[in-house]
């Protein structure tokens, strides 16, 4: 079978086949919101693996898009994990398995032994108000102790089937595994305005924009030129240092800057904040569509007191709502609320900005070749992932 030959499904399901870059990105471009990492571009940045655009069509119309991310199983090549992170783009509010069905038959015959995804589906939000009090409750120990805000009977219906049709949930207790956060950090902006926007941080956080405006730090946006791309990755090196975890390589940022910006020249923005000509701070925004989501972030140890990341988040936040955006997307948090664990600061700061924390349904995987999956796991599992 060629590798643009359709899938058929049963009667009145979509057929799902490969598409060029550019219907993919058609597609996308009709959508409010979109995940950056379901954008044909973000196939072009993550250059170890093998990317593929594909949609779902019902006659000639196409009424869903995914990437895909191949990744070669060790020793055995010719299986591939077929990765859809935050995806696909399809309507996740019917019987998913119409739609779900077809792209599992399309990936089996192209070599996959396995798919996982992470449907951009919420099942549980909390306000900035209730994490707050749940820090402060020694008897509150992660985010799901706490009554949710919001449960949306969507996300409980998607996890109900997807399980029923025999996939498995990837989702580790701290809500971090080896693909994206299930926990996530947002500020709803669709409606308000800036002097809404600030009314709802924390004294605290009132308190840094305005210092950080007091002691002269002055924030630029740009599309990453050599230089800056250079001085941004200069202190992420050093925030890595300081923070223990490894970095990524200036050429992984050059990549990305250069084709999240060759497909939309708003795709991708860098912030720099200085003081005194001095490197404070530095953070990256990607937006599609009414999304955006701060994607980056380094700071200056000797400068943290002119509060430079405060500035850049603030400067992200109002260019986000300028354009039109309805959630500026702080990315991933742990679920602890246990006010000795050392990830509750990454909480703290988050929640000082208002907004509201959310669970999504996380990451699925689905056997389609169950010895290689077992293999495959295995392994995984000996790296210690």
């Amino acid at each position: 079978m060629s590798s643009s030959e359709p899938v058929r499904a049963a009667a009145g399901t979509p057929v799902v086949r490969a598409i060029s870059a550019a219907e993919h990105l058609a597609f996308v471009r009709t959508q409010r919101s979109v995940s950056f990492l379901q954008t044909p571009a973000w196939g072009r940045v993550k250059t170890e693996w093998r990317s593929e655009s594909l949609g779902w069509f019902r006659g000639r119309r196409l009424v869903g898009a995914g990437l895909v991310l191949h990744r070669p199983v060790p020793r055995l090549d010719r299986f591939t994990l077929a990765y859809l992170a935050e995806g696909p783009v399809i309507d996740w509010s019917g019987e998913i398995g119409a739609w779900l069905d077809p792209l599992a038959a399309y990936l089996k015959q192209h070599g996959a032994f396995a798919i996982r995804l992470g449907p951009p589906v919420v099942t549980d939000m909390w306000s900035a108000a209730q994490v707050k009090e749940g820090i402060a409750a020694p008897e509150v120990r992660r985010l799901t102790d706490l009554p949710g805000q919001w449960g949306d009977p969507a996300g409980a219906r998607v996890s109900s089937e997807l399980r029923a049709a025999g996939w498995l949930p990837q989702n580790p207790q701290d809500g971090f595994g080896i693909g994206h956060p299930q926990f996530k950090y947002e500020i709803p902006l669709a409606g308000r305005t800036e002097d809404d926007l600030l009314r709802g941080m924390s004294q605290q956080w009132r308190r840094n924009i305005k210092r950080a405006a007091r002691e002269g730090v002055e924030v630029t946006a740009g599309t990453g030129s050599p230089s800056d791309l250079k001085a941004f990755h200069d202190l992420y090196v050093h925030t890595a240092q300081r923070d223990r975890f490894t970095p990524r390589p200036l050429r992984y940022f050059e990549t990305m800057f250069a084709a999240l910006s060759a497909e939309d020249p708003e795709r991708i923005t860098l912030y720099l904040a200085r003081h005194q000509g001095d490197l404070a701070a530095a953070t990256v925004l990607v937006r599609v569509g009414t999304h955006a989501v701060y994607a980056y972030g380094a700071s200056a140890t000797d400068k943290r007191e002119v509060r430079g990341s405060h500035a850049c988040q603030w400067a992200m936040i109002r260019d986000a709502l300028a354009a039109g955006c309805d959630v500026y997307d702080l990315r991933g948090i742990t679920p602890t609320l246990d006010a000795d664990d050392p990830h509750v600061g990454l909480v703290r700061f988050k929640v000082g900005t208002g907004g509201r924390a959310v669970r999504y349904v996380g990451e699925w995987d689905l056997p389609l070749r169950p010895m290689v999956y077992r293999a495959f796991d295995l392994y995984m599992r000996r790296r210690g992932h």
